[in-house]
């Protein structure tokens, strides 16, 4: 990599080796200790300059939001996620070398472990006692598959029981209210974003996106069951779920249906690769599905789609409202996002990308934000036609999504308390007390996870105005391929297609 791309690729190291492809950080732990971290900003460029091209900018855009995470609001300090996802031992899971190659540098990623936990215990002097408490569950999965009678696991077991009486006595006696405050959620998302954010105007936007896509729902409703009100069909239909065993089955069918309808539609410009449906490890397990793609700087190999069903030592009502996150309503669009033509269709295109900034730097809301896109798209042209309720499901994501925004502006401005939150996630989204308790706890540690709609909206944004500009030449799949070929861009940056 070229100088400046490795200093910031070394400040997102988790990242770099699992979604970029770059493995000679396997068996590597980013060093985010203060002193570590400081040492690697020192290395980055200051400010955001004029950029003569797309891929500086992209550049410049990812150093000064460094410089904004990691040293005007210090989220390593205010955050455990960071470490969790630095000390995660689950991205050698994958096939995508021989399986000695991957056990090696578990084994060295792992004897790495005491150092790390001792630079979080030393960072996280900021960490509040809500986010200590959201990801005491995650970090206790890590440790799955070590046993304490092997001499290397038994110093990182050690090790990380002295992180987990750190994360404890923040759950315990940390700061109570756990907010970032509006200045600084604004700061946060728009330094990423290459835009000055208006929360207000977001959301603003967000309430016009929900009246939208309440309609849909009403409307996708009617057509299932005339006369009968919402929440009794939506709470119908979410009992309509499999049972634990058969969550993964009923994923891997409907991956296979999204793949090849994607493949035909030609609405994205890459319809190759692979992509298998596994059971989340422990380590992941904060939400319901999420991806590990096939990366674009390493040689080719399967995706692998994670579903996480339920704990069979959960009372058996919570597994119950669990599984209504696998609904036979909302599992086809959570396949659609995850696999085709949401993330996994994206990944295959940032393997064609022309540069190591396209294909490296990750702009996250433009990430979640194309594959929540992609969920109203695949409506639009047509998979699940046959079946209302597909057009149910997919207004039931995006108002959870949306919700999500809401959620995230009101816990971290203080407005919101935790009670009303999980109160709006239920009746604003239609979820069950289970399911939303897991999603304001994910608004406390997850801050910036209105980023699907927020992405949403600004991809819909911009196609209109490509129809606009480009007239009779416009077409879906112009659209598509002039947008993935930006690799994830800034949405400060994505108006570059234009011209």
């Amino acid at each position: 990599m070229k100088p400046r791309l490795r200093t910031l690729a070394d400040l997102h190291i988790p990242w770099m080796r699992e979604y970029g492809g770059r493995h000679e950080y396997d068996g590597v732990i980013q060093d985010l200790s203060p002193q570590g971290v400081a040492s690697a900003l020192a290395a980055l460029p200051q400010g955001v300059m004029p950029a003569q091209t797309y891929d500086e900018a992209l550049l410049r855009t990812h150093e000064h939001a460094a410089h904004v995470y990691y040293g005007e609001i210090g989220m390593h300090r205010r955050n455990p996620l960071d470490h969790l996802l630095n000390l995660d031992l689950s991205c050698y899971a994958r096939h995508y070398a021989p399986e000695a190659e991957r056990a090696a540098a578990r084994k060295a990623h792992l004897r790495q472990w005491p150092e790390a936990c001792d630079a979080a215990i030393t960072a996280l002097d900021a960490l509040s006692a809500p986010v200590a408490q959201a990801l005491l569950g995650s970090f206790e999965g890590l440790t799955a598959g070590l046993h304490p009678d092997d001499a290397a696991d038994a110093k990182a077991l050690a090790a990380h029981e002295r992180l987990m009486k750190h994360l404890r006595h923040s759950a315990r006696h940390g700061e109570p209210s756990g907010h970032l405050g509006t200045g600084t959620l604004a700061t946060l998302v728009g330094a990423s974003e290459a835009l000055d954010i208006d929360l207000s105007a977001l959301e603003a936007k967000a309430a016009i996106e929900r009246a939208r896509m309440q309609a849909l729902l009403e409307q996708s409703c009617e057509q299932y069951r005339p006369g009968e009100p919402i929440a009794t069909v939506v709470n119908a239909l979410n009992k309509d779920h499999p049972n634990a065993q058969d969550v993964l089955t009923q994923a891997q069918e409907l991956t296979k249906a999204v793949l090849e309808w994607t493949k035909h539609s030609g609405l994205v410009p890459y319809a190759d690769g692979k992509c298998l449906v596994e059971q989340a490890p422990a380590a992941r397990r904060t939400g319901a599905a999420m991806i590990s793609w096939a990366a674009p700087d390493e040689d080719d190999a399967a995706a692998i789609f994670f579903i996480t069903p339920p704990e069979n030592t959960w009372p058996v009502t919570e597994q119950e409202q669990w599984l209504e996150q696998f609904s036979a309503t909302t599992l086809p669009v959570i396949c659609v996002h995850e696999v085709a033509p949401g993330h996994f269709s994206h990944s295959r295109a940032l393997r064609r990308a022309t540069s190591p900034e396209r294909r490296l730097l990750p702009g996250h809301v433009f990430i979640e934000g194309w594959a929540h896109y992609a969920e109203e798209l695949a409506l639009e042209e047509g998979f699940g036609s046959h079946d209302p309720r597909f057009g149910i499901g997919v207004a039931l994501e995006a108002l959870l999504r949306i919700t999500r925004l809401r959620c995230a502006i009101g816990v971290h401005s203080g407005a919101l308390s935790h009670d009303a939150a999980q109160s709006m996630f239920m009746h604003d989204a239609y979820l069950s007390r289970a399911a939303a308790t897991s999603e304001t706890h994910r608004a406390v540690f997850d801050p910036t996870y209105g980023r699907y709609t927020m992405g949403k909206i600004a991809i819909r944004e911009l196609r209109a105005r490509a129809q606009t500009r480009w007239g009779d030449t416009f077409s879906l799949a112009r659209f598509h391929h002039a947008l993935l070929e930006l690799g994830s861009p800034p949405l400060g940056l994505m108006d570059t297609i234009l011209d």
